[in-house]
């Protein structure tokens, strides 16, 4: 019989013996660190192992003699109706799903199978054939690893500083008599929901703690996303170094709503935090979500009715309304209409405001205290929480280069798991087979004092788009790179694609302007699905940019490659015969064929040209500047294609059109509003980049 081991972060889960007719396997007992008996694979197993791993065990198993008689030689295999390339006739990428299961062959039979998500990577190998894959890894790393059982939860509940009490479940290493390390994990998801996933930290000797925060499942008090996070975070991080068994050392680990905690934490200086992972982490409202440039999310409220209620419901982010949905006015009404009941947070998010006391109490890159925790950062190109990523940027960047480690990839906010994302196709390198690795080796060196030399490695880590490949920096922004300005021209007629809007490296000396009309009630689309919950896919824009109400700014074919990488800024000197309106800009690369492919993005409120904190509106006719920053990219931009710019007014799913008057977002109200691009002259509006050299 064929036995495979499947393994999550170089541990053991459990033992798959492919026998005719159906699979058997060997659970993992956490809880006695052994091995059960063989039982049948059956659907209910299946399933927590897919949950867990992101691995079809059952599917692998009925598929396995095809794979070992199917992937042969290099190039693109199709078999089991999936779909394969392959390089080197040895590794195998599963293309077109997200947490591919990709394949490595040794002669004629299966080694390996790997699965890479956003957190871990699952490997399913061939017994006998450890050494020969990616545990080798793991094994060079822990050669005489001791794993321990996992002792049974403990639930406590944590008093904050406020008399209200936070619910959280406590793992220990069963047995371990030393003081350990914590490892916390603060989520508005469930504490109990994909609790093993933590177990390997357990495992490895630290003591682990999940938490729910505030307002959320088995916690008190009320859920205002975001608003209780630093405060509760440094309750917590008290509670867990005063504990018996806790060494007063504490980690922070988790992506999205999961890292935004551990930023908060960190902002209140609390001497126990001493190593972040911050994972695809959520920023300030009005850089990142729900209020970025001022505008309101449309595009976040999948998430939001996910967490509705207080048991996360992620049901309910799958909608075939999302239209209907987004044209309920006055928003305050939205969440009975949509949902049937009232969320108290989303109409307070709904109510227009500036970035007040509200707002500002959530800023945890404002709120800093200046302590510097180490962090290890981890994003992608794609991520809609891109911008919270970038301030953590900015806070790390005087680090020392030791306390600081990135990883930015072209990856999306569900972070290392597909070749293939809507318009774009990456090469064999795309996706990363080392972060839980890295993650272990991050916490044994800041939290158990180990020399393991992760402090001595690349601070960046950077995969560029169309070379295909991984480089290293020193610094975000990469040093190596130069900052120019590619300047917005035209003869007035830069609307739609086929216009003359031109995108030159020399300032135009004539002054000239570019007219559209921006009609509220039909704004441009931001091409993304509300219920697949990710906003800054790459899409093709091309049939968009055909439309009257966008403005097309193109270079002229690129006579070698040009490499940008970095943050990018639009600085346009704009007008408008309105109080108030939105910009938004993209970035795409358009190829030969006029294909033209989302990049990068940024909005902004011109009420907000000089700030947040207060509007200042927009006199008709007066020519103003907006300072535009975008989400960062990579990319290399091939010979004989163009770079691009695009500006226009409204975003639909991204953001609720602005109405072009005092009321913003939210009311009844519309102004057609005709807005204006100026370029040349003393309105040199210009792209800020940073090319490599």
């Amino acid at each position: 019989m064929d036995v495979f081991g499947v393994y999550v972060s170089g541990i053991l889960y459990g033992e798959l013996e492919l026998c005719p007719g159906a699979a058997r396997i060997r659970r993992l007992d956490v809880f006695s660190g052994s091995l059960q008996g063989w039982e049948p694979l059956t659907d209910e197993i299946n399933a927590f192992y897919k949950a867990f791993t992101k691995l079809d065990l059952a599917a692998f198993a009925a598929n396995e003699p095809l794979y070992s008689e199917g992937l042969r030689g290099k190039g693109e295999v199709r078999l089991a109706g999936e779909r394969y390339t392959s390089e080197d006739g040895v590794h195998y990428l599963q293309r077109d799903v997200k947490f591919p299961a990709n394949k490595q062959m040794e002669g004629d039979k299966l080694a390996a199978v790997y699965c890479p998500a956003r957190e871990m990577v699952t490997l399913v190998v061939r017994q006998g054939w450890e050494d020969k894959t990616l545990l080798r890894q793991w094994r060079e790393a822990w050669p005489d690893e001791t794993l321990w059982p996992v002792a049974r939860p403990v639930s406590v509940e944590m008093p904050m500083r406020d008399g209200i009490r936070l619910a959280a479940d406590v793992y220990l290493p069963a047995g371990c008599s030393q003081k350990l390390p914590a490892v916390l994990v603060r989520t508005p998801y469930g504490k109990e929901d994909g609790c093993e996933v933590y177990y390997r930290y357990v495992q490895r000797g630290y003591a682990v703690v999940v938490q729910d925060v505030r307002g959320r499942s088995k916690s008190g008090g009320d859920w205002i996303p975001n608003y209780y996070e630093v405060e509760d975070g440094d309750d917590t991080l008290n509670w867990i170094a005063a504990q018996p068994w806790s060494s007063g050392s504490v980690g922070m680990v988790g992506g999205s709503y999961l890292g935004y905690v551990q930023w908060a934490a960190a902002a209140s200086g609390n001497p126990h935090l001493k190593a972040l992972i911050s994972v695809v982490c959520a920023g300030s409202a009005f850089v990142d979500l729900p209020r970025r440039g001022g505008s309101l999310t449309s595009g976040m409220l999948a998430w939001a009715f996910a967490v509705s209620q207080k048991e996360f419901r992620p049901e309910l982010m799958e909608r075939d309304d999302w239209d209907e949905v987004l044209r309920i006015r006055p928003l305050a009404r939205l969440p009975q209409k949509a949902l049937g009941y009232p969320v108290p947070f989303l109409e307070r998010w709904f109510e227009p405001s500036d970035c007040n006391a509200f707002w500002q109490r959530s800023n945890w890159k404002e709120r800093s205290c200046g302590a510097q925790v180490p962090a290890l950062i981890q994003s992608g190109w794609f991520d809609d929480n891109g911008m919270g990523t970038t301030e953590a940027l900015e806070l790390v960047h005087d680090y020392p280069a030791g306390l600081r480690k990135v990883i930015l990839g072209p990856w999306q906010h569900s972070g290392n798991s597909r070749y293939d994302l809507h318009a774009l196709s990456f090469g064999s390198e795309a996706l990363r087979f080392d972060l839980d690795l890295l993650y272990f080796r991050w916490f044994e060196h800041f939290l158990k004092g180990v020399d393991n030399g992760v402090d001595r490695t690349p601070p960046v880590e950077y995969y560029t788009v169309g070379q295909e490949r991984w480089k290293t920096a020193e610094n975000w922004p990469v040093p190596a790179t130069r900052e120019c300005s590619l300047y917005l021209d035209s003869d007035g007629h830069a609307n739609t694609s086929g216009g003359d809007g031109r995108l030159v490296w020399q300032a135009p000396a004539r002054e000239g302007a570019d007219r559209y009309i921006y009609d509220p009630r039909d704004p441009a689309t931001h091409i993304i699905d509300l219920s697949e919950n990710e906003l800054e896919v790459p899409e093709d824009y091309t049939e968009e940019e055909r439309r009257g109400d966008m403005l097309c700014y193109t270079t002229a074919p690129l006579t070698e490659d040009l490499t940008l990488t970095g943050d990018m800024t639009a600085e346009l000197y704009v007008s408008s015969n309105a109080p108030d309106t939105d910009f938004i800009v993209r970035v795409t690369d358009l190829d030969e064929a006029g294909r033209s492919v989302k990049l990068a993005d940024g909005i902004l409120s011109a009420r907000y040209r000089s700030g947040f904190e207060k509007a200042e509106f927009l006199t008709p006719k007066q020519v103003v500047c907006l300072k535009i920053r975008t989400t960062k990219l990579s990319n290399c931009f091939k010979k004989g294609h163009c770079i691009r710019l695009t500006v226009t007014s409204g975003a639909k799913n991204f953001v609720f059109p602005n109405s072009n008057t005092l009321g913003g977002y939210n009311t009844n109200e519309v102004f057609v509003a005709q807005n204006q691009v100026h370029h040349g002259g003393a309105f040199a509006s210009r792209l800020i980049v940073r090319a490599e050299t």
